[in-house]
Parts: structure tokens; C-alpha cells; sequence
């Protein structure tokens, strides 16, 4: 039989329960998360000057609909999170470069936004015969080493070296080039994403170094690898990879980034190590959040 009425208290009662157990508010992210890069290698000038590898682009997640996530993945799932809930933020560090030719580069350092965590990227090698150090993009070869593989879903791999060159870091979405003889890899290139409301482009792979030529930088915040001399650094707030050298000082991995958007009328307070920007586009105040004097920072929602 068809129910034609009910009475009023049990229809309070019925939205009284599903209030009570409900169905609570959560709140829709967007986000792009970076790693700071690696630091470019130097090379050695032990029996011949050789090139070292360019440095890593650090690891590139994001969930933003229509973009890619690293390694040209599809943008990761929808994230909802709840109001009143601190979430760890941080912003990773670039990596050093290699301060002389037998030093080693270091790789960068992780970034997080809550559950989402963006490995380093991956320090060029130094040294003749070494694959580049492992990442979220992974670092460039040594003179004649093999190539290093990059995380899936966030960076590409380090190029392999020639004979007297390093391989390119690797980027967001493409592998670092192999070097050949003394001229060294490009970095593999970066995303672009439009969460801010204008295309920026980061996650770039440095360049290697090499005794005839220089790599080419990685779009997207990655340094040019140099000879002797002239390596650049990766960009702050990319994650790029810093520019190899050839049996000289090379350069340090860029910064990376931490970029959320939320609805508009979303408030988020974050903890007083936090540095960051905001604006409001397309129906959604973005915050970018540029360092973290910690790793122990937060964001809560409201």
C-alpha cells in the first residue's frame, strides 16, 4: 500500500538523523604539489675532464581536471577533505650542486600536501661510470654511466652519459636526453598547469655538463648544464633541476611549490612557518604556498 502522510515529528525525526549522521561537510581540493630538484653534477678530471649530470626536476603530482599529472599520467583522483582537520604542509628544498669537480650533488627534498607527498629530485652524478641518484625525476649520468630511473605518476628518467658528458635530469613529463661524446643531455621537460589562472610551466630537468657543449635546460624551471663554466641554477618554486658542469662547480635544483584551491568562500589558516600567496580565479581562491620554515606546518580549512 502506498504511503500517502506522514506525520511531522517523524519527518524531523528522518532529517534529524541524516544531520546527526550524516553526511558531513567536506570540501573540494584542487592541487598541484612539486618537490624541490636535485643539484647538477660536476664532473671529474680524474685521467680526462668529463661532464657531470644535470640534476632532477623534483616529483610533480596534480589532480586539476583536464591536466596531467607527472609522466603525462591523467590528473589524479578528486580529493576531499574535511573542515577543522590540520594538514601537513612543506615545501621541499633544492638540492646543491656539486661544489668541485669529485664533489657530489645532492638531491632536493620531498614536498607534502596532507596525504599527497612529491618525492626529490634526484642529485646529477659526478662521478665516470654512475647512473644518476633515483627521484621524483631522476638525476643525469656521469661520463659514460647508464641511465636512472624517475618515480611513474611524477617524473621521467636521468639521461644516460656519453664518453665525456653527463646525461640530462630527467623532467615531469619527459626523460633526460643521453649525453654523446663531450656534448652533453638536454633535461627532459616540465608541466604546465593552470591552477593559478594563467599557464605556468614546471618540473623541468637540468641540463648535463660536457667538455665540448652544455645540455640544454628542461622547460619548465630546469638549468642549463655548462663546460668548464656557465651551468645555471634550477627556477624557485618549479622543482627544476640544477645545470651539470664539466670538472667545475655546478649549480643548485630550484625550490618546489605547494598550490591549493578550494571554493571560493573556503577560508584556510595556515601555521606561522608557512609563506604564502592568494587570489581568487575561476570560482576558487588558490593559495601558493612558496616555503616552510618546517616540516611539522599546516593548513585548516573552514
Amino acid at each position: 500500500m502506498a504511503v500517502t502522510s506522514m506525520a511531522s515529528s517523524s519527518v524531523a525525526n528522518y532529517n534529524k538523523t541524516n544531520v546527526m549522521s550524516g553526511i558531513a561537510r567536506t570540501i573540494d581540493v584542487r592541487y598541484v604539489v612539486v618537490a624541490g630538484g636535485g643539484g647538477g653534477g660536476a664532473g671529474e678530471n680524474v685521467g680526462g675532464r668529463r661532464g657531470g649530470g644535470g640534476g632532477g626536476a623534483g616529483g610533480y603530482r596534480c589532480n586539476v581536471p583536464g591536466e596531467s599529472s607527472g609522466t603525462s599520467e591523467s590528473a589524479e583522483y578528486s580529493l576531499a577533505l574535511s573542515p577543522g582537520v590540520a594538514y601537513t604542509v612543506t615545501v621541499g628544498a633544492g638540492g646543491a650542486g656539486a661544489a668541485a669537480s669529485e664533489t657530489n650533488a645532492t638531491s632536493g627534498s620531498d614536498s607534502r600536501f596532507g596525504q599527497i607527498i612529491c618525492e626529490a629530485g634526484g642529485g646529477g652524478v659526478t662521478r665516470f661510470n654512475l647512473a644518476g641518484r633515483a627521484g621524483g625525476s631522476a638525476g643525469g649520468g656521469g661520463a659514460s654511466s647508464g641511465s636512472q630511473t624517475g618515480v611513474t605518476g611524477q617524473g621521467g628518467n636521468g639521461g644516460a652519459g656519453g664518453s665525456d658528458s653527463g646525461g640530462g635530469g630527467g623532467g615531469a613529463t619527459g626523460n633526460g636526453v643521453d649525453g654523446s661524446g663531450g656534448n652533453a643531455g638536454a633535461g627532459g621537460n616540465g608541466l604546465a598547469s593552470s591552477i593559478t589562472g594563467s599557464s605556468v610551466t614546471r618540473g623541468g630537468g637540468g641540463g648535463g655538463g660536457g667538455i665540448s657543449s652544455g645540455g640544454t635546460a628542461g622547460t619548465g624551471g630546469g638549468g642549463t648544464g655548462g663546460t668548464a663554466s656557465g651551468s645555471s641554477a634550477g627556477t624557485v618554486n618549479t622543482g627544476g633541476g640544477g645545470g651539470g658542469s664539466a670538472y667545475n662547480a655546478a649549480s643548485a635544483g630550484g625550490s618546489g611549490v605547494v598550490i591549493i584551491a578550494v571554493p571560493a568562500g573556503t577560508s584556510a589558516t595556515f601555521s606561522g612557518g608557512v609563506t604564502q600567496t592568494s587570489a581568487t580565479t575561476g570560482g576558487r581562491t588558490v593559495y601558493t604556498v612558496t616555503a616552510t620554515s618546517t616540516t611539522s606546518e599546516t593548513v585548516t580549512f573552514a
